[in-house]
């Protein structure tokens, strides 16, 4: 992992024009109530919305969490995970940041050969519920989905941006 939060924490950096490893990412939008699931196709053309994990045990020891996301992972065959760092607009760490940061940390534990990035998370959420407004979705009454859709936000970006380096 780089200084700055971004890039790889035990796994390669690997755009998809130079050597993408095909298989499944698992993208994360990991919160104190609840954490967005996504995953993409094999080929890292479209991520797809997942669940929402529902926050039981939380930091610092991830349990519950840690343990249905295993299951996601193994059910999905996902070769890495992609997880949202929380900064402020000026990209200064918060609270937010600590716990992302936090749930990797008991992620790199428990699954200790799974790749796992950060992506810069700045708006998924409002970007996800933008949409979902948009296409006509009762967002006050469906955080489960809007939560979903950051994590299909945030894990389209980080494919975006393995294209964008090749």
């Amino acid at each position: 992992m780089s200084a700055a939060g971004h890039g790889p924490v035990g796994g390669s950096d690997v755009t998809p024009a130079a050597g993408w490893t095909r298989g499944r990412r698992v993208g994360l939008d990991v919160g104190t109530a609840r954490i967005g699931v996504a995953s993409c196709d094999p080929d890292g053309i479209l991520a797809t919305p997942v669940e929402t994990i529902r926050v039981v045990d939380g930091d610092p020891g991830w349990g519950a969490e840690i343990r249905r996301l295993s299951d996601l992972v193994e059910e999905y065959d996902a070769v890495g995970v992609v997880v949202g760092l929380p900064t402020s607009l000026k990209g200064r760490e918060t609270a937010s940041t600590a716990m992302a940061r936090s749930f990797v940390a008991a992620l790199s534990t428990s699954s200790p050969g799974l790749p796992v990035d950060f992506v810069d998370e700045r708006l998924t959420t409002v970007t996800a519920g933008a949409a979902l407004h948009g296409a006509g979705r009762n967002t006050r009454k469906q955080r489960d989905v809007i939560d979903q859709a950051a994590a299909v936000v945030l894990l389209q970006a980080w494919i975006e941006s393995r294209r964008a380096r090749g």
